[in-house]
C-alpha cells in the first residue's frame, strides 16, 4: 500500500508539472501571438500562405470543418459517457465530460474576454478582433483525448493515434480554409492538455483500493513514437518561423511565393507537432490513470 500511495503521489506531482507547463505555454502563445508585432506578422504570413493550392483542397477542407458542431459535440460526449459507463467507471464518464465541456467553456471565454491589439499587419482582419484559441480545434482535440481516457487499453494505442491526426487535420484545416491564425489552434491544443492534466488528476483522487497499476499497460512505445514524431514537428516549425523572422518585415501582400509557403507550412507543422506532444504525453500517463480494477 505504501508503494502504491507513493506511486499515486509522484503521479499527481508530475500532472501538476504538466498542468503548469501548459498554462505556461499558452501564456507564451498569447503573449507573442497577440501581443507583439513579430508574432502577428508570423501569424498573419501563414494565414495567408494558405491560398497557396487552396482550390484543389477547399472541398475537402470544408467537410472536415463542417462536420464539427453544437449537434456533433453533443454526440461525442454521449458516446464517450456511454463507453466509459460501459466498463462501468462511472468516475471515468464524469471526467472525460468535465474535460470536454470544461475546455471548450475556456476556450470560448478566453476568444471573447482577450483583446487583440492592432498593429496594422492584418487590416483586412481588425475588425475581427481576436480568434485565439480556435473552438474547431479545441472540440477536436478534446474529443480525442477524452476517447483515449474511456477506451479500453488494448484499442488504446489505436485511438490515440487516429484522435491525433483527426485533431492535426481540424487544426490545419482551419488555417487552410482561413478560418483561423495556427496559434489560434495551438492555443487551442494547449487548453485541452492543461485540462487533461487536471482530469487525470480528479481520477487519481477517485481511485478505488481494487486499482491494480500493470506495466504491462504502459503504451511506452506507442508513447515515444507520437512525441518523437511531434518534437520533430516542432522543431520543423521553429526553424521554418526562425527563417520567416529573418526576411525582412514587408507588407505581408508584398511577400513572394516561398516565404508564403514557408510560414504556411511551418505552421502547419506546428499545428501537428503541438497536438502529437500533448497525445503523447496522456498515452505515457494513461495507465496509472485509468488501471486495471481486481475482481
Amino acid at each position: 500500500m505504501r508503494v502504491r500511495a507513493t506511486a499515486r503521489g509522484w503521479t499527481a506531482v508530475w500532472l501538476v508539472l504538466l498542468a503548469v507547463m501548459y498554462t505556461l505555454a499558452l501564456l507564451a502563445v498569447w503573449r507573442l501571438a497577440l501581443h507583439t508585432e513579430t508574432g502577428q506578422w508570423l501569424d498573419t504570413v501563414a494565414l495567408t500562405g494558405n491560398r497557396i493550392g487552396q482550390d484543389r483542397i477547399d472541398g475537402p477542407v470544408n467537410q472536415v470543418l463542417n462536420a464539427v458542431s453544437v449537434v456533433s459535440l453533443l454526440a461525442a460526449i454521449a458516446v464517450i459517457g456511454f463507453i466509459a459507463l460501459l466498463r462501468r467507471r462511472i468516475a471515468l464518464a464524469v471526467t472525460a465530460t468535465a474535460l470536454i465541456v470544461g475546455a471548450n467553456v475556456t476556450t470560448q471565454l478566453l476568444k471573447y474576454g482577450l483583446g487583440r491589439p492592432d498593429y496594422g499587419i492584418d487590416p483586412e482582419r481588425a475588425a475581427v478582433g481576436n480568434s485565439l484559441p480556435s473552438g474547431h480545434a479545441c472540440v477536436a482535440a478534446s474529443v480525442a483525448v477524452a476517447l483515449v481516457l474511456v477506451l479500453p487499453r488494448k484499442v488504446r494505442v489505436l485511438g490515440a493515434f487516429l484522435g491525433a491526426g483527426y485533431a492535426a487535420l481540424n487544426g490545419v484545416a482551419t488555417l487552410s480554409a482561413g478560418w483561423h491564425r495556427p496559434s489560434d489552434a495551438v492555443a487551442a491544443f494547449l487548453v485541452v492538455g492543461a485540462w487533461a492534466a487536471a482530469g487525470g488528476l480528479l481520477l487519481l483522487l477517485t481511485q478505488r483500493e481494487q486499482a491494480q497499476v500493470e506495466p504491462a499497460d504502459a503504451h511506452r512505445t506507442a508513447a515515444l513514437v507520437l512525441g518523437l514524431t511531434g518534437l520533430a514537428a516542432l522543431v520543423v516549425s521553429m526553424t521554418a518561423m526562425a527563417w520567416l523572422d529573418g526576411q525582412p518585415k514587408l507588407a505581408v501582400s508584398e511577400l513572394g511565393r516561398r516565404p508564403l509557403f514557408v510560414g504556411y507550412a511551418g505552421s502547419a507543422a506546428g499545428i501537428v507537432g503541438t497536438i502529437g506532444v500533448v497525445m503523447a504525453l496522456l498515452l505515457a500517463l494513461v495507465h496509472r490513470l485509468v488501471p486495471r480494477v481486481k475482481g
